[in-house]
């Protein structure tokens, strides 16, 4: 059996890793320079963690550059468009404001991460400020930072990520519009999905028209 406990797991992670170096730690800082603010400026996408109640949640967020707003050294701000409507990171700023940004550059060997405490703003000012074209947000979040860092690339050149050859093959994965199918199945039985394979295509053209074209509502 996999021991999940040990009586002093700190001790054995100490006696495993070298502490970082102090070029490492004087990067970690509690607020932007000019550096955060120019890859800010170019970020289109960004992993967004909170916690509520239910445990754990991690969600894509994205748009064009700069899309996450710099309000001033200790702040950021960024809209919240039309997803699945689940709002889970919303929801569970409620209970906890405590959040963390995990920021992916295309093609770059770099991350940047802050952690922070946030809040759900409908403030008309900031929301006109986050406006996309002629599309205004309901809502957005207020991030107050405590820490900020860039991450080194080594995730991502042990993926490949970046290398047209690391693109998993389609032909080889179940489309939306089957797994859609598939997860009615099991919450009605096969009977209820007699036939639904014609509704397949369907499904698939919606939702490619829906993640490509109805991006603000």
């Amino acid at each position: 059996m996999l021991q999940t406990q040990t009586p002093n797991p700190q001790a054995e992670l100490d006696g495993l890793y070298a502490p970082p170096s102090e070029r490492i730690q004087s990067a970690v800082l509690e607020h932007l320079v000019d550096f955060h603010r120019q890859y800010l400026r170019q970020a289109r996408f960004f992993c967004l963690a909170t916690a509520g109640p239910a445990g754990l949640d991690a969600s894509p967020r994205g748009g064009p550059p700069g899309f996450v707003r710099v309000l001033d050294d200790r702040t950021l701000a960024f809209a919240d468009w039309p997803g699945n409507n689940r709002i889970e990171s919303m929801r569970n700023l409620q209970h906890d404001e405590r959040v963390a940004m995990l920021f992916l550059f295309p093609g770059l060997e770099v991350f940047l991460r802050i952690n922070g405490h946030a809040r759900v703003s409908v403030a008309a000012e900031l929301l006109q400020e986050l406006r996309e074209g002629e599309k205004t947000p309901k809502a957005a979040t207020v991030v107050r930072i405590d820490e900020v860092l860039f991450h080194c690339g080594k995730a991502v050149n042990r993926a490949r990520l970046w290398e047209p050859a690391a693109q998993p093959q389609r032909c080889g994965l179940p489309s939306v519009g089957q797994m859609l199918a598939g997860f009615a199945a099991l919450q009605t039985g096969p009977a209820a999905t007699h036939g639904e394979s014609a509704s397949i295509d369907e499904l698939d053209a919606h939702y490619v028209q829906a993640v490509r074209s109805d991006l603000y509502g």
